[in-house]
């Protein structure tokens, strides 16, 4: 059986894909963060590199789009 991905969208004027970096722990959690307030909304924790590509794919963002903060 096929499980569908179904392409999810974001507010793209008020939000900007994040991937926020534990220093210490090297722990790492993507989400969103709105441009106006700076508030994180956490979507998933990225455990290995595959999981990062599934929430690309998963919202269509590219490389280059997602912020690093610590």
């Amino acid at each position: 059986m096929f499980k569908r991905k179904i392409s999810k969208s974001y507010d793209k004027e008020n939000q900007k894909p994040v991937l926020k970096c534990s220093i210490c722990t090297g722990e790492q959690v993507a989400g969103f963060k709105n441009i106006h307030t700076g508030k994180f909304e956490d979507i998933m924790l990225i455990r290995n590199e595959k999981d990062l590509e599934d929430f690309k794919e998963r919202y269509g963002i590219g490389s280059e789009e997602i912020e690093k903060v610590y």
